[in-house]
């Protein structure tokens, strides 16, 4: 029976690595979609949309589905997800590891102001600027909504969610961007202070550069802890030698 490899995905690294297994004829992969986006794109291999219904319903797919591997690839900032897989894991005897591309570091000439949460980033903003760049995602608007004296540009994938800031502007797009293309967008519509979860990885970074080439503040919401004692790689080389050490496949 080919080895079967469940991916928790909705990441550049999870398309990536799936479609690096599925190329292989000898390997059953799936990957797991959340479905909070109507238009995922193109994932290679078998592919499931939907929760599992928490840590137990995960540990009985990976029983009835007969998984050999459990890689979570999903975003740093999916803590529940990735708690519910480390409990799965466990439950079962499935070997796992979290794909944990590495977060951004500050370089000379960034401004930037490391907070905790939303809310924190939230209470940091009137002091910062009137103009501000929401990339935090289309679901998390709530912590910023009685912010009424400022004007947010949130970009997403899709429209967000209410509760959202009285004076809000939604721009809807998907990455990468450039440099050249964030530079121009923060100029025209007269950023002055962009706030982003540390999200590492190259599809989103550019902003980052654009802001330490205009001066302007950048507030960064810091990753959740990893629960204790999970095994992690930076990459997908990573995940396909930690595979390829466990001989699946």
């Amino acid at each position: 029976m080919s080895p079967h490899i469940l991916i928790l995905g909705g990441t550049t690294e999870a398309r990536e690595l799936a479609a690096a297994l599925a190329s292989r004829p000898e390997v059953r992969v799936t990957t797991s979609l959340a479905g909070r986006v109507t238009r995922p794109g193109t994932v290679a291999g078998e592919v499931r949309i939907g929760g599992f219904g928490g840590a137990e319903g995960l540990a009985d797919w990976l029983r009835e589905e007969r998984v050999d591997a459990l890689v979570d690839a999903t975003h740093p900032f999916a803590r529940a997800i990735t708690a519910h897989a480390v409990r799965a894991a466990a439950a079962t005897g499935v070997p796992s590891v979290v794909l944990s591309r590495p977060g951004w570091r500050p370089g000379p000439g960034d401004r930037w102001h490391a907070v905790d949460s939303l809310d924190e980033a939230a209470q940091l903003l009137p002091s910062l600027g009137r103009r501000v760049f929401l990339t935090t995602g289309r679901t998390e608007l709530a912590a910023f909504a009685n912010l009424t004296q400022l004007h947010f540009l949130v970009r997403s994938v899709e429209l967000p969610e209410p509760p959202k800031p009285p004076h809000t502007e939604v721009l809807l797009a998907r990455g990468p961007f450039t440099v050249t293309d964030e530079s121009t967008l923060l100029h025209d519509h007269c950023i002055d202070v962009l706030v982003t979860k540390d999200s590492g990885g190259t599809a989103t970074s550019a902003k980052l550069t654009a802001a330490r080439e205009l001066a302007l503040p950048v507030v960064v919401v810091r990753r959740p802890p990893l629960p204790d004692g999970v095994r992690t790689v930076p990459d997908v080389a990573g995940a396909q030698g930690w595979l390829d050490q466990l001989g699946t496949p």
